[in-house]
C-alpha cells in the first residue's frame, strides 16, 4: 500500500498541480494515481510518473474507489471546490465514504493536503 491518489475538481486542477509541484520532491516517493486530466496536468507540470485512470466523471474517481475499497491506497488528495455544483457529486460522496470506512486519510483542501504531506513525511 504505497500509492496515493490525485484528484481536483476543474476549479481546482492549478491548485493541486501548484500543490504538486510543491511537494514533488515527497511524491517522487510513491507510486501515484490520478484520474485523467488531473493525472496529465500534474505529469506535464512536474515530470512526475502518474497512472492515469479516466476523467473523474467518466469513472476515474469510482476507480480509485475500488482501489480504497481493496487496501491499495494509503492517502488521497482530492482538491474540491465547495462552491460550484458537480454534476457527479453523488459520486465524491461515495469515495469519501469509501475513504472513511477504510480509514484512508483524505485531503479535500490546500490546509488538510499540507498537513497530510507533513504527517506522512514522519
Amino acid at each position: 500500500m504505497n500509492k496515493i491518489a490525485l484528484i481536483a475538481h476543474d476549479n481546482m486542477k492549478d491548485d493541486i498541480v501548484a500543490f504538486a509541484k510543491k511537494h514533488a520532491d515527497f511524491f517522487k516517493n510513491y507510486e501515484l494515481v490520478a484520474t485523467g486530466t488531473t493525472g496529465q496536468k500534474i505529469m506535464d507540470a512536474t515530470g512526475l510518473n502518474i497512472h492515469r485512470y479516466q476523467s473523474g466523471p467518466i469513472g476515474g474517481d469510482q476507480q480509485i474507489g475500488a482501489e480504497i475499497a481493496t487496501n491499495n491506497i494509503l492517502a488521497v488528495f482530492f482538491l474540491r471546490d465547495p462552491l460550484t455544483a458537480q454534476p457527479h457529486e453523488p459520486d465524491i460522496s461515495a469515495l469519501i465514504r469509501l475513504a472513511d470506512v477504510h480509514k484512508i486519510p483524505i485531503a479535500t483542501n490546500i490546509s488538510t493536503a499540507e498537513l497530510l504531506v507533513k504527517a506522512l513525511s514522519l
